[in-house]
């Protein structure tokens, strides 16, 4: 009882962290809107991609190794103390194990195979990891509120073309891998880097056709356009939008409820090819053959130190944009399922629009933080698949089921506009 109770005392710490780094993004930049308009977008940087993002995905480390020992009913990482009075005899929850890894893998020997090629075995870690950090500059982590007197909006950057951003930056990782197999000269690496490749652009075709039949039903490719806005939220406009407006609704003393348009009522099987496939990219088990300890040990045997960090780190990272992604695209984004429009009213929100802001910010990332313990707790109850099977699913499961989404997508879009039916 008290591995639980610590367990969801530290999910208490994470959501008490991410409304802090909310409010703090929101603050910080309405106070640089200010000065420099459009300056709130380099704030976003920091706050959601370091502070947020990689935080995150540095503390899954030791998540995953105390969730896992959670469910397999093992004490977990323990070890590492705090030489100091009144912690040395504490293991406060694995935490420790995360500063022991960060500072060995600084100060660990930086090995260089003597026949690796120099140039693209130092480059494939930057290409591995690059990508995955990058992904996340298009995803809305809050609503745009006025702070200040300033427009502020969470999310760093609002291209016109968002999904088709996150295919192409999302298919740049098969370099990293490709090449860290190849350029090692080690015949277990490159075998793990053809299936890593292999395995990545096969899934990479189910992907973008499980987003096609999102893309039909929502007529934009734009990652605000699908979270959308309440109606009446914050001045925005008379009608909600996107995943934000019901597909039934009624109000109950003035508190809205109904049937959210939420991408996987919409798009149930859409979701499941999307999640599939994601996962499937992250080459975490069951689909993580490339880097099976048991037969081939994976495209980066041969690194070291931060090098080898830098490929662990951007697994970690994965799993924090899968789960974002999946928040904007098929769960609302940063929206409530019901009692949205009520909340947008409130007069306290109104007046305190970064309290808005920072509230709706802090449920987006609670939705994070869940299909992340989904992600971990898939990785701790399947076996690794055969890479036969991984092949099989990709090519004879998930892309016929993703064409017959899109025709029937078209067919019940065209038969119904309004998408209630």
């Amino acid at each position: 009882m008290m591995r639980v109770f610590t367990v969801l005392f530290m999910f208490a710490v994470f959501v008490g962290y991410f409304a802090a780094m909310t409010l703090l993004a929101y603050l910080i930049g309405g106070k640089v809107e200010e000065f420099f308009p459009g300056g709130s977008r380099l704030t976003n940087l920091v706050f959601l991609m370091i502070f947020l993002v990689m935080a995150i995905g540095s503390m899954l480390t030791v998540a995953e190794r105390k969730w896992s020992s959670l469910m397999q009913n093992r004490i977990g990482p323990n070890r590492a103390r705090i030489d100091l009075p009144i912690l040395r005899n504490n293991a406060l929850g694995g935490i420790p194990h995360f500063l022991a890894d960060g500072l060995k893998m600084l100060f660990k020997e930086d090995h260089l195979p003597a026949a690796a090629n120099k140039l693209l075995y130092n480059l494939a870690p930057m290409l591995a990891f690059a990508p995955v950090f990058a992904l996340f500059a298009v995803v809305p982590a809050g609503p745009s509120v006025n702070v200040l007197g300033k427009a502020v909006d969470m999310v760093v950057a609002t291209p016109d073309f968002g999904i088709l951003y996150v295919f192409a930056i999302a298919s740049l990782a098969v370099y990293g891998t490709s090449l860290a197999g190849w350029s090692s000269n080690n015949k277990f690496a490159l075998l793990g880097g053809v299936r890593a490749s292999s395995q990545m652009i096969s899934y990479e075709v189910a992907l973008g056709l499980s987003l096609v039949g999102l893309m039909m039903s929502f007529s934009t490719v734009q990652l605000p356009a699908f979270v959308g806005h309440v109606t009446n939220e914050l001045g925005l406009g008379a009608e909600a939008s996107g995943q934000a407006r019901y597909l039934w609704s009624t109000h109950i003393g003035g508190f809205d409820i109904g049937i959210p348009a939420w991408g996987f009522l919409l798009q149930p099987l859409g979701f499941i090819l999307f999640f599939a496939a994601a996962f499937a990219e992250t080459k975490r088990a069951p689909f993580d053959s490339p880097e099976g300890e048991s037969e081939i040990i994976g495209y980066f045997v041969e690194y070291s130190g931060m090098k080898f960090g830098l490929f662990m780190i951007s697994e970690f990272v994965e799993v924090v944009i899968l789960s974002g992604l999946i928040t904007v695209l098929f769960f609302g984004g940063y929206h409530l399922p019901f009692g949205g429009e009520w909340f947008s009213n409130l007069p306290l929100m109104r007046e305190h629009q970064w309290l808005y802001g920072t509230l709706l910010g802090t449920v987006f990332w609670v939705k994070v933080l869940f299909f992340i313990w989904v992600q971990m707790m898939i990785r701790w109850s399947f076996l690794r698949f055969r890479y036969d099977q991984i092949q099989t699913l990709g090519w004879k499961i998930l892309l016929p089921l993703g064409l017959f989404n899109v025709f029937a997508t078209g067919a019940l879009v065209l038969w119904d506009p309004s998408l209630r039916a």
